[in-house]
């Protein structure tokens, strides 16, 4: 029990990590940066956010019953018609992580060892839940990048800014 409780507190620390990076980046974006792709095969903020989205809710949504990959999910469209406003963006994103975090709640000892179910492949519930973790963290992680491109000069650091980490140390263990 001691385990489940730690390895769930955890979980909802290091997901709610990402969902603050990606938060953070949003805050700095206009409507007409989150559009902005590289090139045109690239992917914008908004189509990874819809992807992430989709996802979310798809894996989420009834875990232990239903297979994570949904019959109502379409994965190709989610890289298609990006959100085209902020607003829509960011309601989607809480909307998905709201059931991420949700569903984490139900999760307790009488359920942990249960097997989970993506594409009709078995996932120990530790399984799935980090492989979800990876996949946000690298999705994130371009989104983060993608907004620092966008904003060049005006980028305000979501971690210790270039040239800080010794003076972050200092705050850190002179405490």
């Amino acid at each position: 029990m001691e385990f489940i409780d730690h390895y769930l507190k955890s979980v909802r620390f290091e997901f709610h990590k990402y969902k603050q990076m990606g938060d953070k980046t949003f805050f700095q974006l206009t409507n007409d940066e989150i559009l902005w792709k590289y090139n045109d095969d690239d992917n914008s903020v908004s189509q990874i956010v819809k992807h992430i989205s989709g996802n979310l809710l798809s894996r989420w949504t009834n875990i232990f019953t239903e297979d994570g990959e949904k019959p109502w999910r379409d994965r190709d469209q989610e890289f298609e018609d990006p959100f085209t406003s902020k607003e829509a963006m960011i309601a989607s994103w809480e909307n998905a992580w709201q059931c991420l975090f949700n569903t984490l709640g139900t999760i307790n000892a009488t359920n942990f060892h249960e097997q989970i179910k993506i594409r009709n492949e078995e996932h120990s519930l530790i399984e799935a839940i980090n492989r979800q973790m990876t996949h946000y963290a690298a999705h994130v992680g371009q989104i983060v990048y993608l907004g620092k491109m966008i904003k060049g000069q005006e980028w305000i650091s979501l971690s210790i800014p270039k040239g800080q980490s010794e003076t972050y140390n200092k705050e850190k263990f002179n405490r």
